[in-house]
């Protein structure tokens, strides 16, 4: 009997041991079966996930950011413990004490699922588990992913430490509102950091990764605040809350963003513009566009915000300015259902739904808002962002119409969206003003000529209305502000301002025709110095220049200083006629003001990555590297700053450069631009308008600031008659200059060693007397050690008859002039073709 027992008991214990030798072999077949391919967890240990690419203005300010998934990494140790307790009591309070997977858990789902046959599935991976399936698996709920899972944490557990998975786990889950990871999450739920959250905040972060788009704060309000209290009563379960603080927590309401508890962390950084949005465009071609909205990146900008306001105000007037002169109203084009008008509660929503620009600040906020009614003498309109008691009122008064033409009726319809701004009178409301945004459009730039630092950057009226960059993306027609491109190359050529340049009729014969080129004043003046040739931007005398020069020469000095790639070589060119941006044209004149070397211009001072390290410099770029001499001596006395120099190409002669200064000075003191730009400190620029005034430009510069604005239509039509660079962007200039000089300065442009002056008569380039004086007297410089030749004309080729009629500056009066002895002397009649000689004038 003994015997027996013990044998059926052996074979028990047999088949028992058999058993688990089977299941295990099992086990440990499937285990390394679907363990041989799977990916390396050591990649874990390198993880970079996508990350917030942020841009900062100088004074050190979030200005933008761009990413596709909102995500800002934080290292564990710097993740308040309640906000790693909350997640461990919602997903996986076993945390610290497993080994990657939760046999119990799993054992307890498996049980349910089999239960319900197949009804009540719920999780039973870990935070470990959780990170695998997000990093290196699948996000499917198969067998096959969940053994894989649990290979993979097995082996990460023994590779990472706990606090290094947690921290992948709190940077890479997903929590709604396209948000990832928890600082992100706070940012967007709260407008809080991480260590400004409280425990009821940190559980309501924490009921997110189960199903974010069933515990939506505003939808599924009741269904989050029922999650979140069963975090809580774990929190404190699990010991990390005390019963005190849980009672207090679990009554909190359920308050967040979206529920309009807290301001929006978007409204803390201005609206996106022309500059940041420029930022993103040329590092996404630099780094990749993947790599520069998932990199991290922190971008240092050059702008100036405070100068970037003025910029965009000034174009703004100008562009607004002229709209409202061509009298016809437009309107936004948009409009919404006139049936929902009477209920604020259905026009509100619809209207804050319609795209229209809501970025524009030109005297006063432009507010969007919708025609309730139309009236015989008001508009009666509902205003976003304006309740319907606001003792503003919410009329717009005829009267306020009066610059387009027709009547109320003929222009408005309920239902019409439109904009809206305050007028004030003393500080008062008056009343609500009628805007609309420019048909006509344009471009402001301005930068640092020695840096090439760009502080204001315009690309249109609005960049909620219309994206396109019109100072970096616009080819257009740059006119006569070209002109100055063509005057330095004839100067380093060996011409001079005194250099006498016929300004007579031309004819020249092309594949369209006879092309007889015109000044704009349908005038002509006989033999002018360069001086007067582009302080008065002469047409005829820039082309006869320009083939005397040669136009291989004119396109090589366009393409050096960067103007154009490859410029046409034909005689319309040198009027301006090839198209460029503004961006080029504004960097080249930095080149002019800063005494000839190249400047490249920049948006960014510096660019780091995830890390801090730099990987761009704009002071280390090649070709506009910048050198501190002595910034590493200890021995430096204390109030001496470091010697920084520049290591820049040089583009023209230092000389050549302070010539066309002066002489495009002239422009603004009594050239084309005079009488329009006015400014406290020496001030050099050039006018462009280009034929039937298509396009119009100004472009100009002080020591140490250029800028520049250009004026047209997308599609290029007329802007009519009166329509100037001069009229219409020499004031966008001033305005601009005036608040850039009270902040940056300016002084006299520097003169190279290597000049020296003589004095000249500016209307016949004859010589005068050191000491002469009047309106007509020009102190010029010339390059020392080369004796000036004065007299010599050129005519390009074509022959000029003497029996035009021309027309002198001044009058046809003789000038008095003082002389070297002080004695009065008489200077002209202006000189003609008959009076000169092979001797020249002096």
């Amino acid at each position: 009997m003994t015997r027996f027992i013990l044998s059926f008991f052996g074979s028990i214990f047999s088949v028992l041991t058999l058993g688990a030798m089977m299941i295990a072999l099992t086990i440990g077949a499937v285990f390394w079966m679907y363990g041989r391919d799977l990916p390396s967890h050591e990649r874990l240990a390198q993880y970079t996930p996508p990350t917030i690419s942020r841009i900062y203005s100088t004074e050190g300010q979030v200005i933008d950011e761009f990413a596709r998934e909102r995500r800002l990494y934080t290292p564990a140790a710097e993740i308040p413990d309640m906000i790693k307790q909350a997640f461990i009591s919602a997903e996986d309070k076993n945390f610290y004490s497993h080994q990657g997977y939760d046999p119990r858990g799993i054992a307890v789902a498996a049980f349910e699922a089999v239960k319900s046959r197949g009804q009540t599935v719920r999780g039973a991976s870990t935070i470990t588990q959780q990170v695998m399936k997000n990093f290196l698996l699948s996000g499917d709920r198969e067998a096959e992913r969940k053994i894989k899972e649990i290979i993979l944490a097995s082996r990460v557990e023994e590779a990472l430490s706990k606090e290094k998975i947690l921290e992948l786990y709190l940077n890479e889950i997903f929590l709604g509102q396209n948000s990832y990871g928890v600082t992100a999450a706070a940012q967007t739920y709260f407008n809080k950091s991480l260590s400004e959250l409280a425990p009821h905040e940190a559980a309501f972060l924490a009921s997110m990764p189960q199903a974010p788009s069933n515990t939506h704060p505003v939808r599924n309000k009741d269904r989050l605040r029922d999650r979140r209290n069963y975090v809580l009563r774990e929190m404190q379960e699990n010991g990390y809350i005390d019963e005190a603080t849980y009672e207090r927590e679990v009554a909190m309401p359920v308050r967040s963003v979206q529920n309009g508890d807290f301001e929006p962390y978007h409204r803390s950084l201005p609206p996106r513009d022309y500059f940041t949005d420029e930022i993103r465009r040329q590092l996404s071609e630099d780094f990749g566009e993947d790599q520069f909205f998932s990199g991290g990146y922190s971008v240092r900008a050059t702008l100036d915000r405070e100068m970037q306001v003025e910029g965009a105000a000034a174009l703004r007037h100008a562009l607004e300015d002229y709209d409202r002169s061509r009298g016809s109203w437009r309107g936004t084009g948009k409009s919404i259902d006139a049936d929902l008008l009477d209920d604020p509660e259905e026009w509100r929503p619809a209207l804050q739904d319609v795209r229209v620009a809501r970025d524009v600040d030109l005297d006063g906020y432009w507010y969007p808002a919708v025609v309730r009614e139309v009236r015989d003498q008001e508009l009666v309109i509902g205003i976003e962002g304006v309740e319907s008691d606001d003792p503003r009122g919410n009329t717009v008064p005829r009267s306020d119409t009066s610059w387009f033409s027709g009547n109320l009726y003929d222009n408005f319809e309920p239902g019409d969206v439109i904009h809206v701004r305050e007028v004030t009178e003393d500080g008062s409301f008056q009343r609500w003003s009628l805007r609309q945004v420019p048909r006509v459009q344009g471009a402001f730039m301005a930068m640092d000529v020695n840096t090439g630092r760009v502080i204001s950057m315009q690309g249109g009226f609005s960049y909620q209305d219309s994206v396109f960059n019109r100072a970096t993306q616009a080819l257009r027609q740059p006119g006569s502000s070209f002109k100055p491109f063509v005057y330095a190359s004839a100067l380093d050529s060996g011409y001079s301002p005194a250099t006498i340049v016929v300004d007579a009729p031309i004819e020249i014969n092309t594949p369209q025709g006879v092309w007889r080129p015109q000044n704009s004043s349908n005038q002509y003046y006989g033999p002018t110095p360069l001086r007067t040739g582009i302080e008065q931007s002469r047409n005829l005398m820039t082309i006869r220049l320009a083939q005397e020069v040669g136009l291989d020469t004119v396109g090589r000095y366009a393409e050096r200083f960067g103007v154009y790639e490859h410029m046409g070589r034909n005689l319309a060119n040198s009027l301006g006629a090839d198209e460029t941006t503004l961006y080029r044209m504004v960097a080249a004149y930095a080149m002019f003001a800063n005494g000839g070397e190249r400047v490249e211009p920049t948006l960014v001072d510096r660019v780091q990555d995830r890390f801090g390290r730099t990987i761009y410099s704009h002071d280390a770029a090649e070709g506009n590297r910048r050198v501190c001499v002595n910034c590493d001596d200890a021995a430096l006395p204390q109030g001496q700053a470091p010697w920084v120099v520049n290591d820049r190409d040089r583009i023209m002669n230092a000389v050549t450069a302070y010539q066309l200064t002066s002489m495009m000075q002239g422009v603004v003191q009594r050239g084309t631009a005079s009488g329009v730009v006015n400014l406290p400190v020496p001030t050099a620029g050039k006018t462009g308008t280009t034929n039937d005034a298509k396009d119009v430009w100004f472009i100009g510069f002080t020591s140490n600031i250029v800028a520049g604005c250009y004026i047209g239509y997308d599609q290029p039509r007329s802007l009519g008659r009166g329509a100037y660079g001069s009229s219409m962007c020499g004031p966008v200039f001033q305005s601009f200059m005036q608040k850039a000089v009270q902040k940056y300065g300016g002084g006299e442009f520097n003169i190279p060693d290597e000049c020296q002056f003589i004095k000249i008569d500016r209307f016949t380039g004859a010589r005068l007397p050191d000491s002469a004086s009047g309106d007509n007297v020009v102190s010029e410089c010339f390059r020392a050690g080369e004796e000036p030749l004065f007299g010599i004309q050129f005519d390009g080729g074509w022959a000029m008859s003497g029996d035009f009629d021309r027309i002198q500056p001044g009058g046809e009066e003789a000038r008095e002039v003082t002389t070297s002895t002080g004695r009065k002397a008489v200077v002209g009649p202006r000189a003609s073709f008959g009076t000169l000689s092979s001797g020249g004038l002096y």
